[in-house]
């Protein structure tokens, strides 16, 4: 017997994990879950975290990459300067 994934797809960008998370969270609080639903959107929430961690650690690698394994500590007046 096959095990069947209860668990929606990834989302396709970090931006749409969080979008999802944002409004599991809002119907959540907004108490219009039931009991079942709510575990359901918890667990699906867990997903999401995991997802968005996993993204943001790819992206704090390839950081290190680019800045040779050495971040700098962003400079807001430098980042302003060079919009100008």
């Amino acid at each position: 017997m096959s095990k069947k994934s209860t668990s929606a797809a990834l989302p396709s960008s970090f931006e749409e994990a969080m979008a999802e998370l944002e409004q599991l969270v809002a119907r959540m609080e907004a108490g219009e879950l039931p009991l079942e639903a709510s575990v359901a959107a918890y667990k699906r929430g867990s997903e999401l975290v995991k997802y968005c961690a996993a993204q943001l650690e790819k992206v704090d690698s390839q950081v290190k990459v680019l800045e040779g394994d050495m971040l700098k500590p962003f400079n807001a007046d430098r980042a302003i300067e060079a919009d100008e």
